[in-house]
């Protein structure tokens, strides 16, 4: 047994036999627990391990919406799943190889995805009679999995006390630290270096609870080295990747840094008007932690206001952007059709989550599709695009300011929580390597300002700043007369300016690049899918593809308007197949656009696709079946 130092001596290594290292291609872990123990802190520390490891990997979070749920209910149960690689990836996996169980709520919430001859390492200390009770057992659910799975029963709780012993904390101050055990314990079975979380802990932590940490890492550690219980560790090799400086990045902290990248871009400030709200907030603390490159955050009182002021910093001459979830875009959607109707550049992203109302906040969708390209009233279009992975966030980003500052309109950028929250490794852009945008603003000329006589390219208006001499115009939401923007409401001006609108947005597909079709161009079936289902969607068609099949796919970023060259790409193929996480909504807009038989595949259940589930269903369509 470890030490409470987690120290081996030298006696020891001459006694214990050396340990068999097994070599692992790919490993899917997850950690499960109460929503108080520190799951996403321990998948969080574990993942950056992995991507010092020099492997390639995707994570999934996945945690219960309230701070603190019923301790060992199902309804509590935090977990991390991680996929890592010496090849690529592209999901966090369908099924774990070792399923991490803090106690019997977290193994009974997660056993299912466990795969056959699995492993499972639980606290053993947490499996009592009480624990099963509370979690729905009649009896030691341990029993029955031994039969089945390698079971690893640690009791992690009890040693982690034995290495924190002679500490000045109390019991429940030591026991926080036992997801650290545990991660030493998995550090050491899968050969992930330590050194990064010891420093992590010592820029972190002081004192007594900083000591109890490390001792409880090493003892972990020591623990898998020196205990008879693992005959083996593995070893994952380094994926090849292409060579340059990696981090590991979520899609809400690309989101952040795409923001203050932007002030680079265009040499512009930078203004975020955000309120609060799951899964959207990390992105408003991460640009307010660089408010020293110029750009400024504000916490608004209200999502109306945030969009207001966001709007107020683009009337400025500023790059101005506003972020929330579904129900804080609905709450902006009023000041958004002010944002349209005055033709400014404004960038709104959503970041979306399962609904309607507050549904389940900590749970993904892509539910909000119809909502971006029509939630205005009266006819407002504007650009709407998508991300399709965590760090594609940060691009995506950059993309929406450009469209926005070009063509003089609002865009909304569509996240969801699964990108959100979720991480993969992401080759940080050299500064200088970034595209250099150059903002015109209207100056004054001889003759008397014209705020609405559109560029023949764009049929963008001047971006003119109040206040300037010589540029005064007329600003709000009543309707414009063109060129002049004078207040008219005759029946032809106003259409003429709705019409106006809609061209300019509508002509944005002229600029877009020609779709590619991954795959024949022509054939049996082809797959159209689009924001973070990429992951998924590249992994099912891959083993559909080893498997002899023959399929094309298509993954849509701009989602409005669509590509010029859509239409024909939909109609050479027999069949069109659309998953999404929601009820069919861009499958129903291609029926309607494009009159072609698309079958939506449809999931709604908070939860992104897993790989199986798209494979099975790609290959009932190619064998002719229908939902």
């Amino acid at each position: 047994m470890a030490t409470p130092s987690g120290s081996r001596s030298e006696a020891d290594a001459e006694i214990l036999p050396a340990k068999q290292i097994s070599i692992a291609n790919h490993v899917a872990i997850r950690f499960a627990g109460d929503s108080g123990d520190g799951m996403q802190i321990t998948g969080t520390k574990f993942t950056e391990a992995s991507a010092l490891a020099g492997n390639d990997l995707s994570t999934f979070p996945d945690f219960p919406a309230e701070i603190r749920a019923p301790a060992g209910t199902l309804a509590g149960v935090s977990a991390y799943q991680i996929h890592f690689s010496a090849e690529a990836v592209y999901t966090p996996a369908d099924e774990v190889d070792l399923l991490v169980a803090f106690n019997p709520a977290a193994l009974r919430a997660n056993i299912e995805d466990l795969r056959d001859g699995g492993m499972v390492l639980v606290n053993s200390d947490a499996f009592t009679r009480k624990a099963w009770a509370r979690a729905g057992y009649d009896k030691d659910p341990l029993e029955a999995l031994r039969a089945s799975s390698t079971v690893y029963e640690v009791p992690i709780t009890s040693l982690n006390r034995s290495a924190c012993q002679g500490l000045s904390l109390g019991q429940r101050d030591i026991d926080r630290s036992k997801n650290f055990f545990a991660l030493g314990l998995l550090y050491w079975l899968y050969s992930r270096p330590i050194e990064s979380t010891k420093r992590w802990l010592s820029n972190r932590f002081k004192d007594d609870v900083l000591e109890a940490n490390l001792r409880a890492l090493r003892a972990g550690h020591a623990f898998g080295e020196t205990a008879e219980l693992f005959p083996v560790h593995f070893a994952v090799p380094a994926a090849k990747i292409e060579p340059g400086t990696y981090r590991n990045i979520t899609g809400n902290t690309a989101l952040a840094w795409g923001i203050v990248a932007a002030r680079k871009v265009f040499d512009r400030p930078v203004f975020l008007g955000a309120y609060p709200i799951t899964p959207a907030s990390d992105v408003l603390h991460e640009v307010a932690r660089h408010r020293n490159f110029n750009v400024k955050t504000f916490q608004a009182e209200d999502e109306i206001s945030a969009i207001s002021s966001a709007i107020g910093a683009a009337f400025a001459g500023h790059l101005a952007i506003t972020i929330s979830s579904g129900p804080g875009i609905v709450l902006k959607q009023e000041a958004l059709g002010l944002a349209v109707m005055v033709e400014l550049p404004l960038v709104v992203v959503d970041v979306q989550r399962a609904g309607p109302s507050t549904g389940s906040p900590t749970k993904t969708e892509q539910g909000d599709l119809m909502l971006a390209i029509h939630g205005r009233h009266s006819e407002s279009p504007l650009p709407v695009i998508a991300a399709n992975g965590p760090g594609d966030c940060f691009n995506a980003v950059i993309e929406a300011f450009q469209m926005a500052v070009r063509y003089m309109t609002p865009v909304i950028l569509l996240s969801d929580s699964y990108l959100a929250n979720s991480s993969e490794p992401w080759r940080i852009p050299a500064v200088d390597s970034l595209p250099q945008q150059t903002i015109h603003y209207a100056e004054p000329g001889a003759g008397e300002f014209e705020p609405y006589r559109r560029d023949p390219e764009t049929g963008a208006r001047p971006w003119a700043i109040p206040g300037t001499p010589g540029l005064e115009h007329r600003i709000g939401g009543l309707t414009k007369a063109p060129v002049t923007g004078n207040v008219v409401y005759d029946p032809e001006n106003h259409a003429a300016m709705v019409e106006a609108r809609a061209k300019k947005v509508a002509d944005i597909a002229n600029d877009l690049p020609p779709l590619e079709i991954n795959g024949p161009p022509n054939g049996r079936l082809l797959l159209v899918s689009w924001g973070g289902t990429l992951g998924s969607v590249t992994a099912a068609i891959q083993e559909v593809r080893e498997a002899g099949r023959e399929i094309s796919t298509l993954h849509l970023r701009q989602m409005n308007p669509l590509p010029r060259d859509l239409g024909e790409k939909l109609k050479a193929f027999d069949h069109v197949l659309v998953p999404e996480l929601n009820d069919g909504q861009l499958c129903s807009l291609l029926r309607a656009k494009y009159l072609v038989d698309a079958e939506s595949f449809s999931k709604v259940n908070g939860q992104p696709f897993k790989v199986s589930e798209l494979k099975a269903r790609i290959e009932a369509c190619l064998d002719g079946g229908k939902r």
